[in-house]
């Protein structure tokens, strides 16, 4: 599956990808030791039962940003990205546990030209994460330079 060139892009645009992904307690110990991540709310259980409101660990919300962008590649960016330039007004309303599977939609909310690559544009995507009970647990705007379509 082939991701889109700028101008093959629209604003308004919802991609409602078809991979999903149910998270798994490896998944959230390998990635959190793998960053130095420290945080008793992903490590320790008994902590989490017995000092926390969710009474058990939460996946590594720097996972669950990844999870959710990357998700979207395939349809979005795979092949056509030059550069992802940056996230912005990333939220986690809720948390996500060992066992949520994860689903994700992608809205194209702008579309520029870029000024110094003529062969490229800027866009901005929000992704949205949900668990399976369709609750939002992440979301964010991601701003890209993608490739345009190739003079025949």
């Amino acid at each position: 599956m082939a991701g889109l060139y700028f101008d093959e892009l629209q604003v308004g645009q919802i991609f409602k990808h078809a991979i999903r992904r149910t998270v798994t307690e490896a998944d959230n110990v390998f990635f959190t030791a793998l960053t130095h991540n420290p945080a008793q709310l992903h490590l320790d259980e008994e902590y989490c039962r017995e000092h926390t409101e969710f009474g058990q660990r939460i996946v590594n919300s720097c996972f669950t940003l990844g999870l959710m962008v990357g998700i979207s590649v395939g349809d979005t960016t795979l092949g056509t990205a030059v550069a992802n330039l940056g996230w912005d007004e990333v939220r986690f309303p809720t948390p996500l546990f060992h066992g949520d599977t994860v689903s994700v939609e992608t809205e194209v909310l702008e579309l520029r030209a870029s000024k110094s690559r003529p062969n490229a544009g800027i866009v901005t995507f929000k992704h949205r994460a949900f668990n399976q009970k369709g609750q939002l647990v992440a979301e964010c705007k991601r701003s890209g330079l993608q490739l345009k379509r190739p003079a025949a």
